[in-house]
């Protein structure tokens, strides 16, 4: 997927996009290359698909919130009543290069994003790219999520452990509920995490595009 065919895409679903984000998310396939000619955190073969396999895959979030959670996802852009609001704090767990949290990021400027790796090359490329993009309202942590003293409203990831894994990391670190991008079968995933009955919701992302690439894919929303 080459930027126009993303670019023609984000126009249809976020009308609301400024030129300014357009121009960020443009900016983006030009920085992972560089970065990622110094430190691989995309595969060779995969950084070609960067929009489709890994921006686009990240704005699922933005998608579900859109369509199932419209009052967050103002608030996160910071549009109508919620331009005056205290930004919300989201924490991206496991971030490796910047995914799922770069391009939420860029979508919901009114927020402060965090994102967290336990691999310090990873958080270099990152980093790098959030300053290439200009991007105000992120931060960059190189630290195990248990480690850090805060509390988010929302983690977002993407793919990082199994769900059982995953929870305790995130125990009493969040006020709001989580955002997991997963792909695949997740009953028994989710069994095994014990999380409470009616906490979990899953959104298939084919909902949003029609695209073959997310056919089995999902953002899994967990309450608090």
């Amino acid at each position: 997927m080459i930027f126009s065919e993303f670019k023609k895409i984000l126009e249809e679903r976020f009308p609301e996009i400024t030129a300014e984000q357009m121009g960020q998310f443009e900016r983006m396939d030009a920085l992972y290359r560089e970065w990622n000619a110094k430190i691989n955190v995309v595969s060779r073969k995969d950084i070609d698909e960067l929009y489709r396999h890994h921006v686009l895959h990240s704005l699922g979030i933005a998608a579900y919130l859109k369509a199932e959670m419209p009052d967050v996802y103002e608030r996160l852009r910071g549009e109508g009543p919620y331009a005056i609001a205290e930004p919300l704090k989201v924490m991206d767990l496991g971030t490796g290069g910047g995914f799922p949290g770069i391009p939420l990021a860029v979508m919901f400027p009114h927020a402060q994003f965090t994102l967290c790796d336990s691999i310090g090359k990873k958080i270099i490329v990152a980093t790098e790219v959030a300053k290439g993009l200009d991007l105000k309202n992120v931060k960059t942590v190189n630290a195990r999520a248990e480690s850090l003293p805060e509390t988010f409203d929302y983690i977002v990831s993407r793919a990082v452990t199994a769900l059982d894994n995953f929870m305790p990391w995130v125990k009493g670190k969040y006020n709001e509920g989580i955002l997991y991008l997963k792909g695949g079968d997740l009953t028994e995933e989710i069994a095994k995490a014990r999380l409470r009955k009616g906490s979990v919701h899953i959104w298939p992302i084919s909902n949003w595009t029609s695209d073959p690439f997310f056919e089995t894919k999902q953002v899994i929303f967990i309450e608090k």
